[in-house]
């Protein structure tokens, strides 16, 4: 039995070079230290508009944010982002407008995901036969419209920007403008902490892509004092109660750390009622805390394979997502169906999404990338999954619940490293097969789909991101063309 697969990562001990030296770049700003990884499709050639081929490829590279040390482990989280920096850098590639936003030039925007093409792909939004591909550079592509009440992040130190970042963010693609009434950053201790250019990075990826899911929804940043496990947690108790007082809605904590074993110890963070909780599963092999909580939905990760046009050809698992049976988590009893695959630990991930950063999402942000970055990572996967379990309009008393499905398995297709016979939707972990992530196949579609989620929560989930008759009723609703399902 494999749980999932990874790739090898090198590690150059030596001082890094500026990345602007290393990928011939306009200066730019990276205060944090940079791992270098990998060189990835070099040489490939996509064609833009004129007829010439452009070379696409460039180098994968890993915030020092999101590099676990040893003296972390059980007192400090990571982030879990990875930037994609295209041959000639980020100055010569820009993302296309969406919506009546806003056009940059000079370069080509090549097929980095946009709010509009992964609400395609997730199908939180119309589609017509024609937009099938959702290709990032269709300029006809709708953007998610739902999300109501709240979604708290939670990050660490300060990001100044926030705000002014996620203003532009919404401006290019033509998503709902932030203000004040729906965009509000919290300190968790009431003073400002210091500032940290790649915690910051964390933050801009996730409050404009819970944004760009979930658009109607109110979104609260809020920064923890550090990166410690103690400070973070004192957030996540602010964001607890800040969702809970709007109503319900979603905690994304796209940070992690190698599992410790009084862990369990701190699970009762997750609890609040109203609240459903996310996080990521991390970035490499093996499996991170809370991601193995069992009061959070872990975020896994694909990778969206697209023609040389652009268009979606697959969803596949991302091979460098973390996974698998926790250290000390004991598997709870909406995991006793796969419990020949998991033992007698906890399972994760529950659900996965977007994460490559070969496929990655593009992202503002003006301490780290002096504007434009690619990223990708499960720090993508986690607040994605939080605007689009917002955008299905049900809020619930918290993330734990067991269901068992009752009817036939039409649509639901397993996600691997083949390619399956058409575009796979979201995705779920089931672990028995080599890359342990299944996925339900949408319906044909439809310009008359509008915001129908049936086309978006149709896997067999072992867990929820729901509770009690709440999670059920809308678990009816959302996959009532397909299956049904009731608690077990």
């Amino acid at each position: 039995m494999i749980y999932l697969a990874f790739s090898m990562i090198i590690i150059n001990t030596s001082a890094p070079e500026p990345l602007s030296h290393r990928v011939n770049m306009k200066p730019r700003i990276f205060l944090s230290a940079l791992l270098w990884i990998a060189m990835t499709t070099a040489g490939a050639t996509l064609p833009v508009a004129d007829g010439r081929p452009d070379l696409v490829g460039g180098q994968v590279v890993i915030p020092d944010a999101s590099i676990e040390y040893p003296d972390h482990i059980g007192r400090a989280a990571h982030t879990n982002t990875k930037i994609f920096v295209p041959l000639g850098g980020m100055d010569s590639v820009h993302p296309p407008s969406g919506e009546g936003g806003r056009e940059i030039s000079p370069g080509p925007s090549y097929f980095y995901e946009t709010p509009a093409s992964l609400g395609c792909v997730y199908r939180l939004t119309s589609v017509s036969s024609a937009q099938i591909g959702c290709n990032p550079t269709d300029p006809t592509l709708l953007n998610p419209s739902g999300g109501a009440k709240a979604i708290a992040i939670v990050d660490a130190y300060d990001y100044p920007t926030a705000f002014s970042d996620l203003q532009i963010f919404s401006a290019q693609f033509g998503l709902t403008a932030p203000t004040t009434a729906n965009f509000q950053l919290v300190y968790a201790t009431g003073t400002p902490p210091k500032a940290d250019s790649g915690w910051g990075l964390e933050a801009a990826l996730d409050i404009e892509w819970a944004h760009a899911m979930a658009p109607q929804a109110k979104i609260y940043l809020v920064e923890a004092a550090s990166n410690s496990f103690a400070d973070l947690l004192t957030a996540v108790s602010v964001a607890s109660n800040l969702v809970a007082q709007a109503g319900g809605g979603e905690v994304s904590m796209s940070w992690g750390g190698s599992e410790f074993f009084f862990e369990s110890f701190y699970d009762g963070y997750f609890t609040k009622s109203g609240v459903v909780y996310f996080a990521a599963a991390g970035d490499g092999a093996g499996t991170i805390w809370p991601s193995t909580s069992p009061n959070v939905v872990s975020a896994g990760g694909t990778t969206n394979s697209r023609d040389a046009n652009g268009n979606l050809q697959a969803q596949l698992a991302w091979s460098s997502t973390g996974g698998g049976p926790s250290k000390y988590e004991s598997r709870p009893s909406y995991q006793s169906a796969i419990s020949r695959i998991v033992g007698s630990k906890r399972g994760t991930p529950d659900v996965a999404a977007d994460a490559d950063p070969n496929t990655g999402v593009w992202v503002y942000n003006v301490p780290y990338c002096n504007g434009w970055c690619i990223v990708g990572g499960t720090s993508v996967a986690t607040p994605v999954w939080a605007g689009i379990v917002n955008a299905a309009g049900r809020f619930s008393a918290s993330s734990r619940l067991s269901f068992r499905r009752s009817t036939a398995t039409s649509g639901i297709r397993r996600i691997s490293r083949t390619l399956p016979k058409a575009p796979a939707v979201l995705t779920k972990a089931t672990w028995p097969e080599p890359a342990g992530i299944s996925a339900p196949a949408p319906a044909a579609p439809s310009a008359r789909q509008g915001n129908d989620l049936s086309l978006v929560a149709a896997a067999p989930m072992h867990r929820c991101a729901e509770s009690s008759r709440g999670c059920a009723k809308w678990t009816k609703m959302v996959i009532s063309r397909r299956t049904t399902w009731q608690i077990s």
